[in-house]
């Protein structure tokens, strides 16, 4: 069990390191958009934070296979949990971050709602299960990730309004976390075949499962989702809002999927929906749009310039009066400078 522990805690630092790099990457990148991958993956490629980055959540992803093979799926949630906090530092110290009043609070009602997930769980009364029934996944997952990819649809033909309020990423989060819960249960379902049978067993037993093409689809998708998201959004909010959809969509829906039964106890049982319900309620109630960025006033210089006492107001060209420009230098430089 404190095996599993480790690796939970090794696998919040990495995820953390690799997304603040990833987001530190992109914003020295242009723009990059999902309706053409061929060129986000090219300009992706060619940074090498950005590969530093996708290279810490790659070995994120080989701890979680430790993860699920000694901890039950719900109480391996409430762990990871505890990569929001790294996250928010990391952000504040290598991005410049800042939360609002509202998002810490809403943040806060998050952690406490997992918390009492994690509550609800008992030692040794949880069992780690080892396999799925592939045609329950497959119910599970394929609506979960339609339902991802028409949730980030739609919050891109609402950014291409040309009037529209700077969003906070809010659905983007919820799209890309839907997409690595279903990945979440992938890497379940492939560490249920690591077992003693052989290391050409195992490759041939998950071969014949869905879960490495459920990997392969969120991984593609995931992929190119996120760098779009975090590149538009602050890195502070849509990690979190991601890491909480794919939590409680992996302890919930992998809980019955994977057939590890829900407390008997009233109070465990309580405290595990409860905990769903508030971090869900959340979730709708975080606002959707940041604020409008308040406008500059004019500076004292050009103010000064434009407006003084018994002085005709300079011409608006864009320079100082009294300063010279290529195309117009100064009197007295030796040249003609007009009248």
């Amino acid at each position: 069990m404190w095996w599993g522990v480790a690796a939970a805690l090794l696998a919040n630092v990495l995820y953390s390191a690799g997304f603040v790099l990833e987001k530190r990457a992109l914003s020295s990148l242009p723009e990059v958009s999902v309706r053409r991958p061929a060129r986000l993956l090219r300009l992706v490629l060619g940074s090498w934070l950005w590969i530093g980055g996708s290279l810490a959540l790659a070995s994120g992803f080989g701890a979680q296979l430790v993860v699920y093979r000694t901890l039950p799926i719900a109480a391996a949630q409430g762990i990871f949990v505890s990569g929001l906090v790294i996250l928010v530092l990391l952000s504040s110290v290598l991005l410049g971050e800042e939360t609002s009043g509202r998002e810490r609070y809403a943040l806060g009602a998050i952690l406490l709602a997992l918390l009492m997930v994690v509550l609800s769980l008992k030692e040794g009364s949880d069992t780690v299960s080892r396999s799925a029934p592939a045609p329950l996944i497959l119910l599970v997952c394929v609506p979960s990730l339609a339902l991802g990819v028409w949730l980030y649809s739609s919050a891109e033909r609402r950014a291409r309004h040309r009037h529209r309020m700077p969003t906070t990423g809010v659905e983007y989060g919820v799209a890309v976390g839907l997409l690595y819960g279903v990945s979440s249960l992938a890497i379940k379902g492939v560490s249920s075949h690591l077992t003693g049978s052989g290391f050409g067993g195992a490759v041939l037993g998950v071969l014949r499962s869905p879960y490495p093409y459920l990997l392969v689809f969120t991984g593609v998708f995931g992929l190119v989702m996120s760098q779009a998201a975090l590149q538009r959004c602050r890195a502070s909010l849509i990690v979190p809002v991601c890491t909480t959809v794919t939590c409680l969509f992996t302890a919930v829906l992998g809980t019955v999927s994977f057939g590890e039964a829900l407390p008997e106890d009233p109070l465990r049982l309580a405290l595990r929906i409860g905990g769903t319900a508030l971090a869900v309620s959340v979730l709708l109630a975080m606002p959707k749009h940041d604020p409008p960025p308040t406008p500059q006033p004019l500076s004292p210089t050009r103010e000064l310039t434009s407006h003084e006492p018994g002085r005709p107001a300079a011409e608006d060209t864009g320079v100082p009066a009294g300063q010279g420009t290529a195309a117009s230098p100064r009197k007295g430089d030796g040249e003609y400078a007009g009248p």
